[in-house]
């Protein structure tokens, strides 16, 4: 998971959940790389409590939209802010999970030390954490699957068990916005089930999530909006009105048949090991 630097404010409250509160806005939107433009003209609001899938082939700019929010890429042109501010500046408030990890070449660094690194931006390297964090690492470990692998070598697990430890790192977070690039990546249909019913109860407990994905079905089921990107924006809007024949047609170059299979989750409330902030 790419490392952001520290803010100078600190989230400890559970995600603000006031209905209408745009956690990002973009505003005749140009981003790309050198100052040169990849996509132009976005525009589009992240409510709270909200989910937002861009999806569309590589190359198609997900990965470049997504690392202008948290600030790695420098908007081209146009606005956009992040929870009111320019990109960059609330870190502690944000989670990214990028398709890269560096981490996976360190040793010997185990799974449970690649989850604590999703409590580092709230302390920053030093600051000891306490019983309390350890707990929330343990509970996203679980929510993952991963608890009987805390000590395994990262290097020693599966590509989907790397995955499986990449997203408990998010969770660890318990961040108010969640970015994330790809994230079923390796994952086999148990881990896929895992972070669907992971993603729902972020959900439901107030956070917000950007998701890049090429997937058609499963992420966009549980996302309020959907921007099919192609290079330009093809598409903006809920899913049932987004994702259809003539679009997916202009975003990847074939229609996707067959009837989709939306999951229907319910909030999950008072789990054993769920632990509050």
């Amino acid at each position: 998971m790419n490392s952001l630097n520290n803010s100078t404010e600190r989230s400890t409250h559970p995600a603000v959940t006031i209905k209408n509160t745009a956690y990002l806005k973009a505003e005749n939107l140009s981003i790309g790389y050198s100052h040169q433009s990849v996509i132009s003209d976005i525009n589009f609001e992240l409510k709270a409590g909200e989910a937002f899938a861009l999806i569309g082939t590589n190359g198609s700019g997900k990965s470049t939209l997504l690392k202008t929010i948290v600030g790695l890429l420098p908007v081209v042109a146009g606005h956009l802010s992040v929870f009111g501010q320019p990109p960059g500046n609330n870190h502690r408030r944000i989670a990214y999970m990028g398709q890269f990890h560096h981490s996976v070449f360190v040793l010997p660094i185990r799974a449970i030390d690649v989850v604590r690194m999703g409590r580092f931006p709230l302390y920053g390297l030093w600051k000891q954490m306490g019983k309390h964090d350890d707990e929330i690492v343990m509970s996203a470990m679980r929510t993952m699957g991963i608890e009987k692998l805390a000590d395994s070598p990262l290097r020693s697990m599966s590509g989907g068990q790397q995955q499986r430890t990449y997203l408990a790192q998010v969770l660890a977070h318990q961040a108010d916005l969640l970015v994330l690039d790809e994230p079923t990546s390796g994952l086999d249909a148990g881990g896929r089930e895992l972070y669907l019913h992971a993603i729902n109860d972020e959900l439901c407990r107030g956070a917000s999530i950007i998701m890049a994905t090429h997937d058609i079905h499963e992420e966009a089921a549980l996302c309020h909006q959907v921007m099919l990107l192609a290079r330009k924006v093809v598409a903006l809007g809920a899913p049932k009105d987004v994702i259809t024949p003539d679009a997916l047609l202009t975003t990847f170059g074939i229609v996707v048949a067959g009837e989709q299979k939306l999951h229907v989750l319910e909030c999950l409330h008072g789990h054993d090991d769920q632990v509050p902030v």
